[in-house]
């Protein structure tokens, strides 16, 4: 077999494969004697129909199958093996192919149109300055950190009056007449929190109250009609709530009041692993690291897209092969149509660009993700969701299990793999230009995405 390619121009060209019967016959020989094995014809036992007629219902079927299995396997070899870097698929040629007849033909030949990417060279040097935003850990912010987790790991005491905020629990009575409705709603473990009513006459009838007092109020003033919370409140179907426009009473069996946690060693032990931290100094430094590490990723996301414009202009006018990849994205996509196509085409040309010049830059580089990068990669995404939830102190053994299971899912591990490319290509480039260091608020900051 010989396989070869055409050069139509720089970024365009067909590969020809010539097929002469040497290269199939063998094979398809071997694949008519497997199916005269299994063959079942009237008046002939199994396996032994003869193999003429074997030929004769199964021959060209065979030559076909076993002609495109090696036109498929060549083509792609070539493609590897010659390092060429094809855009989409290799698309059957229309101007050079020949018709193909497997009834009269022992040779063939096939021609596939490819197209090839465009060469790219980007040179950068410490004359090039890109912004870098770095997000400053304000006071107002660590404060609201160090709120969190005094909330988050407070505690819950009995009170004897209701603030706004407490919890009241206790028993729900429909009432008609002033008095329990007879068949009326009955709710004996409800919960509500004074906050929460919207309807400040209606709250006002539950602060100051006490344990074993009876409160009569309106649900459906009290939360303004909003039918989820009142249907989660009385335990009822959220179509049920229009007709439920009366008094209910409330029969206070305990009040729960939330207390933040103190800022000494059992907290910070909490957070942080038992001696981390000792003092209420180290634990707001540890809370500032942790909070800058969090906004990392975010900054180097920002400085590649700013890098992008940079990197675009250097590499300059790149020509591709129009015709060819409108004919590809066509095929590949049944619901595009040439209209639509031909609108979208420079946006997809543009986001192809910079895919190109960033695998140019990752591969020119060496800049390659090990197994270790992404398991490491997935196990700080994996330590960011738990930090989420204020939980900083995770063992490493829970951190990698966790990865390890976000990393079964194919979308997640391709996903966290070329966020690990991004990330050491932004290393690189930060080592490769002067970075004009910006330090700005996270309300600033979450501008520059406006």
């Amino acid at each position: 077999m010989n396989v070869s390619l055409k050069n139509i121009d720089a970024v365009s060209g067909i590969v020809k494969l010539e097929i002469v019967k040497a290269d199939y016959a063998e094979q398809v020989e071997k694949s008519l004697r497997n199916f005269r094995q299994k063959a079942n014809v009237p008046g002939f036992r199994k396996g032994m129909v003869p193999m003429g007629m074997v030929k004769k219902m199964y021959g060209k079927h065979v030559l076909v199958e076993e002609v495109n299995k090696l036109v498929s396997e060549n083509l792609f070899k070539y493609i590897n093996e010659n390092k060429l870097n094809v855009l989409g698929e290799p698309m059957p040629n229309e101007t050079e192919q020949q018709p193909i007849n497997f009834d009269t033909q022992e040779d063939f030949e096939f021609c596939f149109d490819v197209a090839l990417a465009p060469e790219i060279k980007i040179e950068l040097s410490k004359g090039d300055k890109l912004p870098y935003y770095q997000v400053a850990i304000d006071e107002e912010m660590l404060n609201q950190q160090v709120d969190a987790y005094t909330a988050n790991f407070g505690s819950y005491d009995t009170a004897e009056e209701v603030e706004e905020k407490d919890l009241v629990k206790g028993t729900i009575a429909e009432l008609e007449n002033g008095s329990p409705k007879e068949g009326g709603i009955v709710v004996e473990d409800a919960v509500l929190m004074p906050s929460y009513l919207k309807d400040e006459a209606e709250k006002a009838k539950f602060i100051g109250a006490k344990a074993n007092t009876v409160i009569v109020f309106n649900p459906n003033k009290a939360y303004e009609g909003a039918e989820a919370e009142i249907a989660s409140l009385l335990k009822v179907d959220k179509e049920a709530v229009a007709g439920l426009t009366g008094d209910f009473s409330f029969e206070i069996k305990e009040i729960t009041r939330h207390k933040k946690a103190e800022l000494n060693q059992e907290l910070f032990d909490k957070v942080f692993g038992e001696g981390v931290v000792s003092s209420e100094e180290e634990f707001k430094n540890k809370i500032k690291d942790a909070l800058a590490e969090q906004f990392t990723p975010q900054s180097d996301f920002k400085f590649l897209l700013d890098a992008r414009e940079v990197l675009v202009q250097k590499a300059g006018e790149l020509k591709f092969a129009d015709d060819l990849l409108k004919r590809w994205l066509l095929a590949a996509n049944e619901k595009n149509t040439a209209e639509k196509l031909d609108e979208e085409y420079p946006k997809i040309i543009e986001d192809l660009k910079y895919q190109l010049i960033k695998e140019n830059l990752v591969k020119g580089n060496n800049l390659k993700v090990e197994d270790a990068d992404i398991e490491n990669f997935a196990k700080r995404v994996a330590k960011a969701q738990f930090a989420q939830y204020g939980m900083l102190s995770v063992p490493e053994d829970v951190l990698a299990n966790y990865a390890k299971d976000m990393l079964k899912n194919k979308q997640t591990l391709q996903n966290v793999i070329d966020r690990a490319v991004e990330e050491k290509l932004a290393a690189w480039l930060k080592e490769q230009v002067e970075l004009d260091v910006k330090e700005v608020s996270a309300e600033e900051f979450n501008k520059l995405f406006e």
